[in-house]
């Protein structure tokens, strides 16, 4: 089974152009997902939904949901979509959490591959898109995700959280936050009680991980790409800021889709993991 998390940036939108937008369905055409994430569906709800339904129908996906940012420069327009391949997989429940905390969203999905008629293959699927303000914020969404990184009562003992966390993977190159600019520095560092700056903020990251879930690196041992740092003369710091997490699965493969067509097609580059639905 392939996943997918890919911020599609502004939604492929630009204006009056769907450019972007085709071209990101090219791409996420050929990855052949079965389950996708996409943040930043930004304008997808005009028209009665007319992008979602032309991405699922390209794609030969269904949608879970699509749930609207809670915050943002009125009217908002952002979204969080995840999909799943109906051929491959049944929709067996869904759940959106979280409403009143999340600056973006958080949607839950229990799916069943298509061949069982059982329980044991069930897993959840865990699609989020978290703050960008700062690590405090960051924190407090990710606590809605780990109980699901273990055993939890009326819950699959397995799962994938599919992510746009904003948390870096890594502190500047040589620890250089002149690279970054100051005003944007509170987005990414510890913020100390005096206001000053302190060293990379990953606690939202390092919560979900000491609740159990896995970073695929550690369980594949192959470090992946960066998945922005190109995108901006101001934020050339190349991080991991996209995130494919597992509870109890076997993957196979983990990546980051860096290609010259997918750079052109947003400021975030995919993640790709392909993980085994039967132990």
């Amino acid at each position: 089974m392939r996943a997918v998390i890919w911020n599609l940036y502004l939604g492929g939108v630009d204006g009056a152009s769907e450019e972007r937008l085709q071209k990101q369905a090219k791409i996420l055409l050929r990855l052949n997902a079965d389950i996708v994430c996409l943040p930043e569906c930004n304008r997808w709800d005009e028209d009665g939904e007319r992008r979602l339904c032309w991405m699922a129908d390209t794609l030969g996906l269904q949608p879970v949901a699509m749930i609207r940012s809670r915050l943002g420069t009125p009217p908002v327009q952002n979204h969080t979509a995840l999909l799943y391949r109906p051929s491959t997989l049944r929709l067996l429940d869904r759940a959106v959490l979280g409403r009143d905390v999340f600056h973006h969203a958080l949607i839950r999905a229990r799916l069943r591959p298509v061949e069982e008629s059982d329980d044991r293959r069930d897993f959840l699927v865990l699609a989020t898109h978290l703050s960008w303000r700062n690590g405090k914020t960051r924190l407090d969404e990710a606590s809605w995700m780990t109980d699901y990184g273990g055993k939890f009562p009326g819950m699959p003992p397995r799962g994938i959280l599919l992510a746009d966390l904003n948390v870096p993977d890594r502190e500047p190159p040589n620890s250089d936050w002149s690279l970054i600019p100051r005003n944007m520095h509170s987005r990414y560092r510890k913020i100390r009680e005096d206001g000053s700056f302190g060293d990379v903020d990953q606690d939202a990251l390092q919560l979900l991980l000491n609740s159990g879930w896995q970073d695929p690196q550690t369980l594949t041992g192959v470090q992946r790409a960066p998945t922005v740092g190109y995108a901006y003369p101001d934020e050339p710091v190349e991080w991991c800021l996209d995130y494919a997490l597992v509870h109890g699965m076997t993957v196979t493969s983990y990546r980051t889709h860096d290609t010259p067509q997918a750079r052109k097609a947003s400021d975030h580059l995919p993640v790709v993991a392909d993980v085994k639905v039967r132990p």
